[in-house]
């Protein structure tokens, strides 16, 4: 399609004046707006001001300026419907064969740290999705340009004579998918400004980050997406300084490690595997933490995900260089670790701010046909409400076991049971069918380190048989959410054997 007259608009000044200098030379009658129309004119580019296509001012601080008949008739006239065209003579109305819009920065505005409503409400753009949405519907007879990357290939067929068929109609989709997110962006917004937190109906938009070599598994295409307006502290956000590109499982992975890392405020190392932590410590310093961790699993470990919450030194960089890691997750790096580090060449090194939000995250699970949406586990160890249902309460040392095991039990698939002891996990049983089964994995890793430990357990015990192998496992405490209509069996094994249990009044299933 032909194109002798376009209509620019942007927000987005980059790389127009070029592009609308290429229009000019090639013949094509530019028509502008405001501050776009200011733009071209300094830079001595002939253009026609909207008001003098509508023959009406711009009104109401420029809210009202193309929203007029001369303008949508123009880009909406099929241009093969003679009732149309004799309708656009009759009116003195032109064609316009080119739109070129971009949208006021709404998204730009509700991402600074200090703004007001008054400021979010004022960058809602009216005129520009309206006059995108009318020429992409138009995408027959009009070309229409949303992101200044398509300038270059739009000028190289517009030199050609015209524009092609296919590239009007991927403009056009490009264009709704661009509305559409920014509708989006606008409705929760307000949702969340009036607490609409499960509304009628669900939007999100999510921006491609990066495509991917494959999913889960080689035969599945996959590509990464991220929130409009990611949190600070999430993988959305990091620095990749070294290594790869990133695989599917690796993103998984790696968020798993790092939501898991962010519950500790003292030093903590995590090694996840297959979206399970496999081997948690805490120490004084992170080098400590690091040789519990390791220690917790050295097997599991190999190929694993690393999240530190601090820095990562030179010393602990020496011990990571050697074993085979995928990741390693860190709020920074010193130079000499991040020297030592980056000799493996494929080894991915991400640096994310692990200072937690003031936001909190909706959950959303895909199904077939449908959304599962929910809020975040973020119920912590200081939220829960505990009562001691045995005769023996925890001794400190046991207090500060059972506090790592169900920090870390939250985050392992159901049913699960993590066995922690001096710092640092011992035992993980996950996913399981029942809860005697995760708890004998789980014994079973921990091996002689289940004597003197301590036991977590993501949800109730329907029975006592878990108590009874923790008991001959030598573990000596437990917690649990308790509510089970059997509970008293449970504690009565527990006060058979002295082990003191907690209750927490709260489950962890994580399916």
């Amino acid at each position: 399609m032909a194109i002798k007259r376009a209509l620019i608009s942007v927000s987005n000044k980059d790389g127009i004046v070029e592009f609308a200098k290429n229009l000019v030379a090639l013949g094509v009658e530019v028509i502008s707006t405001g501050g776009t129309m200011k733009l071209l004119k300094e830079n001595n580019i002939n253009v026609t001001g909207i008001s003098e296509v509508t023959n009406f001012p711009e009104i109401l601080n420029g809210r009202v300026k193309t929203l007029h008949p001369s303008v949508h008739a123009g880009i909406l006239a099929v241009r093969t419907n003679e009732k149309h065209l004799e309708q656009l003579r009759n009116h003195n109305i032109e064609a316009i064969d080119l739109v070129v819009v971009n949208l006021y920065p709404f998204k730009e505005t509700i991402s600074k740290q200090h703004f007001s409503i008054g400021e979010a409400i004022e960058n809602i753009d009216i005129g520009g999705p309206t006059m995108l949405r009318s020429a992409a519907k138009n995408y027959n007879d009009v070309t229409v340009v949303v992101d200044p990357e398509d300038y270059r290939s739009v000028i190289e067929e517009v030199k050609s004579g015209e524009t092609t068929v296919l590239t009007r109609k991927r403009l056009a989709a490009k264009v709704y998918r661009h509305t559409a997110a920014y509708d989006a962006m606008v409705a929760n917004y307000l949702s969340e400004e009036v607490n609409e937190k499960f509304p009628e109906t669900y939007t999100v938009t999510f921006e491609k980050s990066q495509d991917l070599r494959y999913g889960e598994n080689p035969h599945q295409q996959a590509a990464f997406y991220k929130k409009a307006i990611p949190l600070q502290s999430s993988l959305a956000k990091a620095r990749q300084l070294n290594g790869k590109e990133l695989s599917y499982n690796n993103i998984n992975d790696a968020n798993a490690a790092l939501k898991i890392v962010k519950e500790f405020s003292e030093p903590a190392v995590v090694a996840v595997k297959h979206m399970n932590p496999c081997g948690v410590g805490l120490g004084n310093g992170i080098e400590a933490a690091f040789d519990r961790a390791y220690a917790a699993d050295s097997v599991s470990i190999f190929g694993g995900i690393i999240a530190v919450n601090r820095e990562v030194d030179a010393m602990t960089a020496l011990k990571m260089k050697e074993i085979f890691l995928e990741i390693i997750i860190a709020p920074s790096y010193t130079n000499d670790a991040l020297e030592i580090l980056s000799q493996k060449k494929n080894l991915r090194l991400l640096q994310v701010n692990m200072h937690e939000d003031k936001r909190t995250e909706i959950n959303l699970t895909s199904i077939h046909g449908g959304l599962l949406v929910q809020d975040d586990d973020y119920y912590t160890f200081d939220d829960a409400q505990f009562t001691i249902a045995t005769k023996r309460k925890p001794t400190e040392k046991e207090w500060e076991d059972l506090k790592l095991a169900w920090k870390i039990v939250k985050h392992v698939k159901s049913n699960a049971i993590v066995i922690a002891k001096e710092k640092m996990t011992v035992g993980v049983g996950a996913g399981q069918m029942n809860r005697v089964g995760a708890a004998e994995i789980a014994i079973k890793q921990a091996g002689q380190h289940c004597h003197g430990a301590s036991l977590a357990s993501d949800a109730f015990f329907p029975m006592d048989d878990t108590v009874e192998v923790a008991a001959k496992a030598g573990i000596t405490a437990i917690i649990q959410p308790g509510g089970s209509i059997r509970d008293e069996d449970s504690i009565k094994k527990c006060n058979e054997y002295g082990i003191a249990m907690v209750f927490t009044g709260v489950r962890h299933f994580k399916h």
